[in-house]
């Protein structure tokens, strides 16, 4: 049996960034997510959000990718959201995200971040923090070039 601890911070947003998920449909979707994960065997850390996006950490297994467990997680639960009608648009994931693997001597600086959310976005909006994640992890959108 392999031992692998492999933590990747991902961040996804809803459909054209809509502002759908106020508190408390947020509370009951993130336990709808953590029940599912845990029977689908995803090793789901901390999850938390705004009105228009989740950050979670999880932890891949042997035979689990980044894709494969991101697509596991948003296809589920929007069937759930929109099944449940937890409000009165219907739930759609945009189908771009961010995972960056993170080492276990940050996680508990990147659960903080993930656990601040509501404050966080009182300073500043979802795409200035994209756009700066984006910026720390030295990562770019990828539009096919190499510069």
């Amino acid at each position: 049996m392999p031992y692998i601890s492999a933590l990747f911070h991902l961040v996804w947003s809803t459909m054209f960034r809509k502002p759908i998920l106020n508190k408390e449909t947020r509370t009951k979707l993130f336990a709808h997510i953590k029940d599912n994960t845990k029977t689908k065997g995803i090793y789901l850390d901390c999850i938390n959000g705004h009105y228009d996006h989740v950050h979670c950490v999880v932890s891949l297994s042997a035979d689990q990718t980044v894709s494969n467990v991101i697509q596991l997680i948003k296809g589920e639960n929007s069937w759930w959201f929109n099944k449940e009608k937890l409000c009165k648009e219907k739930l759609e994931w945009q189908d771009e995200y961010f995972a960056v693997s993170i080492s276990y001597s940050d996680l508990a600086r990147v659960r903080e971040y993930i656990y601040n959310q509501e404050s966080h976005h009182q300073k500043k909006t979802f795409q200035r923090e994209y756009d700066e994640l984006m910026k720390e992890y030295g990562l770019k959108e990828r539009t096919g070039s190499n510069e």
